[in-house]
């Protein structure tokens, strides 16, 4: 008699998965409300364009959170999920260091939240480039 340990490895790399989308999408979905609280507080010191940045970002990130929880075979939303968060992180670094012309014209300063918020970006693409690197992923 033998055992195969084939349903097994497949069940574990199943909730690997699930657990790769459903992190992803939790931190895209906190992203976005974080970028959504702070529309108006940009919307006041930035200008309308800055404003505008921060909701796009919201709306991207909110997108990216409802498209890359679902598993579909070969599908795009991995990559677009690491595209947005990987922006939205870059962004927040260059806001910081050079500035993000014409939208921030002199880096400002580093805030905690800003911190935890890109690091946790950057930790969820990682997951999403582990869906995309994995052969059943879907």
């Amino acid at each position: 008699m033998t055992l195969s340990l084939t349903p097994i490895v497949a069940t574990e790399r199943a909730r690997v998965n699930a657990v790769s989308r459903y992190f992803a999408a939790a931190i895209c979905a906190g992203g976005a409300g974080i970028h959504l609280a702070l529309v108006p507080e940009h919307l006041h010191e930035g200008g309308p364009m800055l404003g505008a940045a921060f909701a796009l970002s919201a709306g991207l990130l909110a997108l990216a959170a409802l498209t890359v929880r679902h598993p579909r075979h070969d599908s795009w939303a991995p990559h677009a999920t690491i595209a947005v968060l990987i922006g939205t992180a870059a962004a927040y670094v260059l806001s910081r260091t050079t500035g993000l012309p014409p939208l921030i014209t002199t880096p400002e300063a580093t805030d905690l939240l800003g911190e935890l918020t890109s690091a946790f970006e950057v930790a969820a693409a990682i997951a999403c480039f582990a869906l995309i690197t994995r052969k059943d992923a879907a």
